[in-house]
């Protein structure tokens, strides 16, 4: 075996540090596979024709594999999804921005009951507040927001027969986050946390009497076989996010992060287009009307809407979700309520 002279490396092992020098680009360049947790099946088409074909083909769109698998596929709960992220259990999770709320209320900001009733708004509050949210989940969940996208306004659903808000008094409403829980007190009605996947079976045995969601979300998950009334008074959009952890975001080069980076804004841009469609046609279906061409028809009766019910969800923001939200979201993230009056506000006249 030859040496160089002075240095005590043989020839042979100075070509494999060359060779390992050589190499080291390359291996950089390398993307790991991200694990992937997504939505619920039972949310439906963005699932399905959106979210999933994403994940899927996202090598060939940005070099960047990824091990998708839908949310009820990990045994997972959707209020533990933070939690699962901190861990590193998984690199991107499709987070259910409302029922993970309760272990970061700063999300809710986002998502008032009364202050996204239609796309246009969500669209600025979302924009003015991301940054908010995003920067909460970086400090305290080391994840890094990558887009936020809705469902659609969301309605009520309900198996007995309803003509309005105050008759949900005595009846046990499923809710989506603890702001709405405490609307719902108000009107009367007994809140229950409930898995989105669990409502159809809880409305056909009587377990609740009502639920809220969108209707192409409660077309996809066979709501309207045990509901028989739909109030379409939008309370929110039900928004959600798409986070990735630190650690797995650092182990990605400058030009694949701006590559995955771009993909989902993409994604998330294409889904707030594609949601408007949904919701238009879910409600067709579930009314039995045509054209009906991403659902199943039903024959769900839609009841008329009541001006001073409009005027509730409409004053709810000041009235009851403000104040409920900013208490609990102040105590564990000082300030919070100044920094959504602040960004959000001058959107809704609340500055």
């Amino acid at each position: 075996m030859r040496y160089i002279k002075g240095f005590g490396y043989s020839v042979a092992a100075v070509a494999a540090i060359g060779l390992a020098v050589a190499t080291a680009p390359a291996a950089a360049q390398q993307a790991p596979t991200l694990k992937v947790m997504g939505m619920p099946l039972a949310t439906g088409n963005i699932q399905k024709n959106r979210e999933q074909p994403f994940f899927e083909k996202l090598k060939e769109t940005t070099g960047i594999a990824a091990d998708y698998k839908v949310l009820d596929q990990t045994g997972i709960k959707e209020f533990e999804q933070l939690r699962i992220g901190k861990s590193g259990l998984f690199d991107v999770i499709g987070l259910r921005l409302g029922q993970v709320s309760r272990d970061e209320p700063t999300i809710l900001g986002l998502d008032l009951v009364g202050l996204n009733t239609n796309y246009d708004t969500a669209q600025k509050v979302v924009t003015a507040y991301q940054g908010i949210v995003g920067d909460r989940l970086d400090k305290q969940f080391n994840m890094k927001l990558l887009g936020v996208w809705p469902f659609g306004p969301q309605l009520i659903f309900c198996k007995p027969a309803i003509g309005g808000l105050a008759d949900l008094k005595g009846k046990k409403v499923r809710i989506l986050d603890g702001v709405m829980a405490k609307v719902m007190e108000k009107i009367g009605a007994t809140p229950v946390t409930m898995a989105f996947g669990e409502v159809s079976q809880g409305l056909s045995l009587g377990t609740i009497d009502c639920a809220v969601t969108g209707p192409s979300s409660a077309n996809s998950a066979g709501w309207p076989e045990s509901a028989t009334h739909v109030y379409p008074l939008a309370l929110q959009v039900a928004v959600q996010g798409y986070a990735i952890t630190n650690g797995a975001w650092a182990k990605l080069t400058p030009d694949q992060q701006g590559k995955l980076k771009g993909a989902v804004e993409k994604l998330t841009a294409d889904i707030w287009a594609y949601s408007k469609d949904l919701w238009d046609d879910g409600m067709r279906c579930n009314a039995g009307q045509d054209p009906c061409t991403t659902g199943k028809k039903y024959s769900l009766k839609t009841v008329a809407v009541k001006p001073e019910d409009v005027e509730f969800v409409k004053t709810a923001v000041k009235e009851i979700s403000f104040p409920a939200w900013a208490e609990s979201c102040d105590k564990v993230n000082p300030g919070c309520s100044e920094a959504w009056k602040k960004a959000v506000g001058p959107i809704v006249g609340m500055n």
